[in-house]
């Protein structure tokens, strides 16, 4: 059991050398334009729920090659004093699910876009959306190594626009206009609230802050080394059977790393990290926050886990929603 992996004044200094690829931004920049020469096609159908505070919307826009991507929109009948529209990423396994399962930012007055995860919805809530453009190769099992052989074919690829085109299906809708627009997310939805507000930069398309909570996807030559624990195991399975491919695959994990995307993003950020973290443990998490370029901090949990700062912590980022600039 991993219960620390380096003391917090340590922690605090960590700024480690991640590699990264020399085309790294023409890459995704490459990644954004293919995504864009097909139509948005943004949708936004009412549903019936038992929800009395808002709106519900069945959201449908394109992503990654086209592929139609799932979610649920909030449009609270009351707004906050100083409403946000804010964007969220799933943790790794999940999918939307239903809408009463998202009470969260729109009970507190900020419209709220929950996208879906392509391909996911197996292990604690269902999903809609299908890896559509899965080209079948082999990987460990579970999302890590899916394609990973090839940078443009690599799961997380996928999900990585289909995150930041999220963001322009949020601002496509009447009741964003006007508000800053967030990314959040925790886990792997705050690897991809990482992601997705450098590639929304990238493409034209900022946003105004990310709140990632104890992201995945950082500093994984790291990772593999202080925990075992999934989803990081599944690269050391991989690793494991075809130690032919090794190099080759932390070069295309580099894409991903979003110590990459961090160090290229300026906007204001509110990190949050659990010391006791045995799934994204928190030098990662450290890895990304201290070379992240903007305004910037973070809610420290020593004696938490992966949950980070639970209920509590998501009173910290309605606070800091407040307290951003109009």
């Amino acid at each position: 059991m991993v219960l620390f992996d380096m003391p917090q004044s340590e922690l605090e200094q960590y700024c480690p050398d991640v590699a990264e690829p020399s085309d790294f931004v023409p890459f995704w920049e490459q990644q954004l334009e293919a995504a864009r020469a097909h139509p948005l096609s943004a949708e936004f159908t009412p549903v019936e729920t038992l929800a009395r505070h808002a709106e519900v919307y069945d959201v449908s826009f394109a992503g990654y090659g086209g592929d139609t991507v799932k979610g649920w929109l909030f449009v609270p009948h009351r707004l906050a004093p100083k409403p946000a529209a804010v964007v969220e990423y799933i943790g790794y396994g999940g999918g939307r699910g239903t809408p009463l399962e998202w009470l969260t930012f729109s009970v507190a007055g900020h419209v709220h876009l929950v996208m879906d995860t392509r391909g996911q919805g197996h292990n604690w809530r269902g999903g809609d959306t299908p890896d559509a453009s899965y080209d079948g190769a082999p990987g460990a099992g579970g999302f890590l190594t899916r394609g990973i052989l090839d940078p443009g074919q690599m799961y997380y690829t996928r999900l990585f626009v289909d995150a930041a085109r999220a963001v322009e299906a949020l601002r496509a809708h009447p009741a964003a206009s006007g508000l800053p627009v967030v990314t959040t997310g925790g886990s792997q939805g705050g690897g991809l609230a990482l992601a997705a507000t450098h590639l929304a930069a990238l493409g034209g398309d900022g946003v105004a802050a990310t709140m990632p909570d104890v992201p995945f996807l950082a500093h994984f030559a790291r990772a593999v080394r202080v925990t075992d624990s999934a989803p990081y195991e599944e690269i050391i399975r991989f690793c494991k059977i075809y130690p032919q491919h090794t190099e080759r695959v932390f070069a295309n994990l580099s894409y991903l790393d979003v110590v990459n995307h961090a160090r290229r993003t300026t906007v204001p950020a509110l990190f949050s990290v659990g010391l006791l973290d045995e799934t994204t443990p928190a030098s990662t998490v450290y890895a990304a926050y201290n070379h992240y370029a903007g305004p910037k901090r973070i809610v420290v949990y020593p004696f938490n886990g992966h949950e980070g700062g639970g209920p509590r912590h998501f009173e910290e980022k309605l606070v800091y929603l407040d307290a951003l600039p109009r």
